[in-house]
């Protein structure tokens, strides 16, 4: 007697990307509409799949070679919030196992949000460590926005628990006695940077979100502080709190001016 279309739908389901080479090609000829949706969406997301772990395994090279000599506490740093006119510079340094495996995984601005968020909990339970530092407005403005990003990213390395033997680096260089490699959009050429530039996005967007709470009239919460129309007709109205950046324009123009 054949399987009913739900039978199906549960083997499926629980196939793990798997499945009997016989039960497989029964499907392909089932004849039954309901059988040939399941089994053409299985194929689907078996090629969805297939390209994910080959954009992952694309991602790895530079963590492989590295294992390959021997190297094997790597972290992977980035930073987020350089742009915006308010808020802290954020940076995260992330050290994966070899036998981490996230399909997907990519530059946070490439992700939703909600996709974001899933990725930043399966980091934070899986990595082997996490570090996340930040630099503050005023310290943006005491030692301009690239110093202050480098300090948020050795503030980072400091937290981590495990001691990095190299760093792969997202287009900039730390000044640490560490061995490390900076890669230009390195966020989308390698998974610990890649990891990096979540755990910092999200963790930058959780605080702006708490901010806007905190200060209703500026509406961080849509823009992360960012120069928005909505954000500047908020500075022209309430003016400047603690966390703008007074030494970026248009802040500046408007701190001189009142």
């Amino acid at each position: 007697m054949p399987k009913t279309i739900k039978e199906i739908e549960e083997i499926l389901k629980k196939s793990n990307h798997t499945l009997d080479t016989s039960f497989l090609a029964e499907l392909k000829s089932d004849h039954r509409k309901g059988v040939q949706l399941l089994y053409n969406k299985w194929l689907k997301e078996q090629e969805e799949m297939k390209k994910l772990k080959e954009k992952y395994d694309q991602m790895s090279s530079f963590e492989n070679e590295l294992h390959l000599q021997n190297i094997h506490m790597i972290a992977g740093v980035d930073e987020v919030g350089r742009g915006p006119l308010a808020g802290p510079v954020v940076a995260a340094a992330v050290i994966l196992g070899e036998d981490f495996f996230l399909p997907g995984l990519n530059d946070s601005k490439a992700l939703s949000e909600k996709k974001r968020e899933i990725f930043y909990q399966y980091i934070m339970n899986h990595a082997v460590s996490v570090g996340i530092g930040s630099a503050t407005a005023q310290e943006i403005d005491m030692y301009n926005i690239y110093q202050a990003t480098k300090l948020a990213m050795k503030r980072a390395i400091h937290i981590l628990t495990m001691p990095p033997e190299y760093l792969l680096v997202d287009a900039m260089e730390i000044p640490l006695p560490i061995p490390q490699k900076s890669i230009i959009k390195g966020d989308a050429k390698s998974i610990s940077i890649a990891a990096g530039s979540i755990v910092a996005k999200v963790t930058r967007d959780r605080y702006m979100k708490d901010l806007g709470e905190k200060y209703p009239h500026y509406g961080f919460e849509n823009h992360m502080g960012y120069g928005t129309a909505q954000h500047m007709e908020s500075i022209e109205k309430y003016g400047v709190i603690e966390e703008h950046r007074r030494s970026f324009a248009p802040v500046k123009e408007y701190v001189q001016l009142v």
